[in-house]
């Protein structure tokens, strides 16, 4: 049996709400930006710093909803999976991405060679168009 209760599949309606209230300030700061974009009295860094502003409570207010939970343990869990990839050294990876250079202008070649001698055979000697 499985220990994990079931988590129920659809949003509620103060969900919908919450998210609905996150993308209105999200668009009220997109939105002041804009609006102020001729203002001398606002600077640039103002108006971008304000549209971070409302992106950083946009994104808080969409944490609290059931979306935003399973984003967070989605984002826990592959924190937790990053942890256990063992990386390669620099030795490896200067090895390997010498070997596929390598591979890579050998196939090249080979291909090349394989278009010149069909060229050759379908042109030069089955329809005789080369002389």
């Amino acid at each position: 049996m499985n220990t994990k209760a079931e988590q129920p599949k659809g949003t509620n309606a103060a969900d919908i709400g919450k998210l609905v209230l996150a993308g209105l300030v999200l668009a009220a700061g997109i939105f002041a930006y804009s609006w102020f974009n001729n203002d001398a009295n606002v600077s640039g860094t103002v108006r971008l710093l304000g549209v971070f502003a409302a992106l950083a409570i946009a994104l808080a207010i969409a944490a609290f909803t059931a979306p935003g939970r399973r984003v967070r343990h989605f984002i826990s869990e592959s924190q937790f999976e990053m942890r256990k990839v063992v990386w390669p050294t620099r030795d490896e990876t200067l090895k390997t991405t010498g070997i596929i250079i390598v591979v890579v202008i050998i196939l090249s070649l080979l291909l090349g060679l394989i278009d010149l001698i069909l060229k050759s055979v379908i042109l030069d000697w089955l329809l005789k168009l080369g002389s």
